[in-house]
């Protein structure tokens, strides 16, 4: 059977558009990228979004869904290079004496993947498999910094953002301010915005361009400030780089 006649090779061609998608494409935008008639690809979203493969964004353009990410997730940590990403991990732990890790956008949410605690008794522990916030944790913002102004403010609209400390930024153009500075900066920090006590920073991890994780360090403010952490910029786009040598390959 060709390429074009194949209804499996199709679905995959449509997974694989929507994850390299820059922004969610619409039935229209696949059907003329994957040149793949408009009635085929409607029903072939269809079956992949009741099967939760892909799911709309509110929009209407697609994204991938649960059970893509479900995959990807274990992809991630069944390939071999997870003891290469741990490695660098450990070396930039080991560096900067404090907790590091790889956080991925999922759904509204980021979810921490793969993670290395420093050997200290006082810890702040996030695990992987936690989920955190987009508006108040330095990997959240430095996604959504990422994004198009008009689709952040339209997903800052629609997040449920509440105080969770007395420094977490709730007012909507402070918020776009500090995502504004965090995007030039290519840098996310929380200056205890998520948890009292707990400072983070952040740089992007990309494929092809694009920003597809972030490389994150926190650490109580007991033993470091947030300006500490940010004295290790130069250590973190070093690891971050090794690690988008390892996702290219």
């Amino acid at each position: 059977m060709n390429k074009k006649g194949s209804s499996i090779t199709r679905v995959l061609d449509i997974i694989e558009a929507i994850s390299t998608a820059k922004h969610p494409p619409s039935p229209l935008d696949l059907s003329v990228e994957l040149d793949i008639p408009k009635p085929s690809i409607h029903r072939l979203l269809q079956t992949l979004e009741q099967e939760k493969f892909v799911k709309t964004d509110m929009y209407g353009g697609y994204i991938l869904g649960d059970r893509t990410y479900k995959l990807l997730m274990n992809a991630w940590e069944q390939e071999p290079r997870k003891m290469e990403r741990l490695a660098i991990l450990q070396k930039l732990s080991d560096q900067i004496n404090e907790t590091c890790g790889i956080a991925i956008l999922s759904d509204n949410q980021m979810l921490y993947t793969d993670r290395v605690q420093a050997n200290w008794p006082l810890q702040v522990y996030l695990p992987v498999g936690a989920t955190v916030p987009l508006w108040c944790t330095s990997s959240g913002k430095l996604f959504l910094s990422f994004q198009p102004v008009n689709r952040r403010k339209n997903i800052l609209e629609h997040l449920p953002i509440v105080q969770l400390t007395k420094n977490t930024i709730t007012d909507p153009g402070l918020l776009e301010e500090n995502l504004e500075q965090i995007f030039l900066n290519q840098l996310g920090t929380d200056n205890e915005e998520f948890i009292s006590g707990m400072v983070a920073c952040s740089v992007p991890i990309h494929r092809a361009g694009t920003i597809v994780a972030c490389l994150y360090v926190h650490a109580p403010t007991i033993r470091k400030s947030l300006e500490d952490l940010v004295a290790y910029e130069p250590l973190l786009r070093q690891a971050a780089n090794d690690l988008n040598k390892l996702i290219d390959v």
